[in-house]
């Protein structure tokens, strides 16, 4: 796992307290600190943005999001995210760290359902307010809810596959990960809508894929070997969904099985696009990542906000994937990350 150092963490809480949003090239002009109308220019709040971890198009669609908002309302963030989507401690390092840096707000995407209420009630404690966006904590002081409807998600794959069997044939669901609320509830949710679907057998539904493509790869080859009669495969998450696709590729199999997925990539478009993939439920992280950042700055202002926020879920088929509303959920706009 890769942890921070000592020095890692020092070097990264005296950049921000230097004012370095480091992880990103935030700029625009300051704004007024709470409660000083009238007085001069004050130093612009910084918001710390942390997500799960930073490779995938998901987080960096969330990333594009947040800094549009931020260059919007004259704010700064600071993106940092783990390096691996399950290193817990390595969340928590980062979350401790900003709030010893003095932060006024934190985004979080907590990797665990309870391993990060610790660090989010911290930040209460030292007058740092969080909204949690993408997946839920089970408690914890947090001032704002920003996600996806991952329940209903998880019902339109479900519902995707039942109708592309014709409600009779064998399925297996790849779980993602233990302890994180939001594929959790896609997996439920697919479940629930297989249910209603007598004629549907599910072969399997407790292998998990792990947070990269590779175990992800490893896992649908295992099961890919173990089950000959494989009709439909559901992936709750854009790594599992591309290491299935591989591993369906590899055996000949892409486009023969039916494969739903979760997330969108170039790779995944590409897949959607020649049937190899029969549909992918999208999430709106552009606008996760968006509203998030208004919700805090809304806080730190004293100005009215939602406190729980639905983004919407869609599914995209190879039938209706041109449809601009779709089209640019399938692609967003990441264009403002170089600039």
């Amino acid at each position: 796992m890769n942890k921070f150092s000592r020095t890692g963490i020092i070097l990264l809480a005296a950049a921000v307290l230097l004012g370095a949003a480091g992880a990103c090239k935030s700029s625009g002009p300051a704004s007024s600190a709470p409660g000083a109308a009238g007085a001069a220019k004050a130093k612009p709040l910084t918001l710390a943005v942390i997500p799960m971890g930073t490779t995938h198009e998901f987080w960096k669609a969330i990333h594009a999001g947040a800094l549009t908002a931020a260059r919007e309302l004259g704010v700064e963030i600071i993106w940092k995210g783990p390096f691996r989507e399950d290193d817990r401690n390595e969340q928590v390092q980062i979350v401790e760290t900003l709030i010893n840096a003095h932060v006024d707000a934190i985004i979080l995407t907590p990797m665990d359902d309870r391993a990060l209420i610790p660090p989010v009630v911290e930040a209460a404690r030292a007058g740092i307010p969080t909204v949690i966006f993408n997946s839920a904590l089970t408690g914890g002081p947090q001032i704002a809810f920003v996600a996806t409807n991952n329940d209903k998600g998880g019902e339109l794959a479900g519902e995707r596959v039942g109708s592309l069997l014709g409600g009779r044939g064998q399925a297996i669901l790849i779980r993602v990960n233990v302890g994180v609320d939001g594929t959790t509830r896609r997996e439920n949710g697919f479940l629930r809508a297989i249910h209603e679907f007598p004629g549907i057998r599910i072969l399997s539904d407790n292998q998990f894929s792990g947070v990269t493509t590779e175990t992800a790869y490893q896992t649908a080859e295992s099961l890919i070997n173990r089950f000959a009669d494989i009709d439909a495969i559901f992936t709750p998450n854009e790594s599992s969904t591309f290491g299935c696709l591989r591993a369906l590729e590899d055996h000949g199999l892409a486009g023969k099985i039916i494969h739903v997925g979760f997330d969108s990539s170039k790779k995944l478009v590409e897949a959607l696009a020649a049937k190899k993939i029969r549909g992918l439920v999208l999430q709106d992280p552009f606008g996760m990542g968006y509203k998030s950042v208004k919700i805090a700055v809304a806080h730190l202002r004293g100005e009215p906000y939602e406190k729980t926020v639905d983004t919407g879920v869609y599914m995209a088929t190879p039938e209706n994937m041109d449809d601009p509303n779709i089209k640019k959920l399938l692609s967003p706009d990441l264009s403002i990350l170089d600039k």
